[in-house]
């Protein structure tokens, strides 16, 4: 179209101006097909609830200066079996790259888009230290009620790649992502790569999910997280890190919970 109208100059634009506005039509619509991600409703899997905004304050270098930064991702709310209360959430380590002043507080929430809201202050407990062990764990001062809302259980061993998984995360697109604002997921995409470090999916994903969650459901309809959100295309391509990879850095009072999980999935 830009080569038509710089060449043909005001008699093209009358004579093609429809024609150009319905292919533009066509070409919005069927990018918005495309997007198979469904925002967060009341019609949505409880469970979704268990994925927050993180908030990071961080300063980074930008031409010999330091700056603030404050990094949007997106974490996930776990616990064992049984459990009551939760303290530990997982995210990307990426999202804590520029984590420097202690002093600054790093903010889990949930529900961000509720009349009540959930925001407390998370510390840093372990992280991969790099983009290839993009994985970090963060502890929070205050529990949260499993009463209040819903965490998830650590999948004991890796997703299986023949079957469906979830990702969730406050994506910050323009469309279902409401520039991060609602909590968006891919519903069913595939496993199309995957060794003990990485996978990778074909599910759609924006930054601001970062961290967030990859989620696949057991024989019996439970939702197990199976891995975080590190990075990817926007379109047809997002790579997470299994949970297997930081398994050991995990706290303590979740082994047990992995253990058990194992074992009815074994059944």
């Amino acid at each position: 179209m830009t080569n038509m109208l710089g060449h043909s100059g005001e008699i093209a634009l009358r004579t093609n101006l429809p024609q150009a506005l319905l292919l533009l039509l066509l070409t919005t619509t069927a990018g918005a097909s495309e997007d198979s991600r469904l925002r967060f409703s009341q019609t949505s899997p409880d469970w979704l609830r268990a994925v927050g905004q993180l908030t990071v304050p961080g300063i980074r270098l930008e031409n010999g200066y330091a700056r603030h930064h404050t990094e949007r991702c997106s974490a996930t709310l776990v616990a064992a079996p049984g459990a009551t209360h939760a303290t530990v959430i997982v995210s990307a380590w990426h999202c804590l790259e520029f984590y420097r002043d202690l002093t600054q507080r790093i903010t889990f929430t949930l529900l961000p888009a509720s009349a009540e809201p959930l925001a407390i202050e998370a510390v840093r407990y372990a992280d991969g230290g790099s983009m290839e062990a993009d994985w970090a764990v963060l502890r929070l001062r205050q529990p949260v009620a499993l009463a209040q809302v819903p965490a998830l259980q650590l999948h004991p061993q890796q997703a299986n790649p023949a079957l469906p998984v979830v990702m969730a995360g406050y994506s910050r697109d323009a469309g279902t992502g409401a520039h991060g604002e609602e909590l968006s997921y891919d519903p069913a995409c595939r496993i199309i790569a995957a060794d003990r470090r990485s996978g990778g999916s074909d599910c759609r994903a924006f930054k601001g999910a970062s961290g967030g969650a990859v989620v696949q459901l057991t024989e019996a309809g439970a939702p197990l997280l199976s891995g975080v959100i590190s990075e990817g295309n926007s379109v047809d391509y997002s790579r997470y890190v299994p949970v297997s990879v930081f398994r050991q850095a995990l706290p303590p009072e979740l082994a047990p919970g992995i253990t058990a999980v194992a074992r009815a999935t074994r059944r």
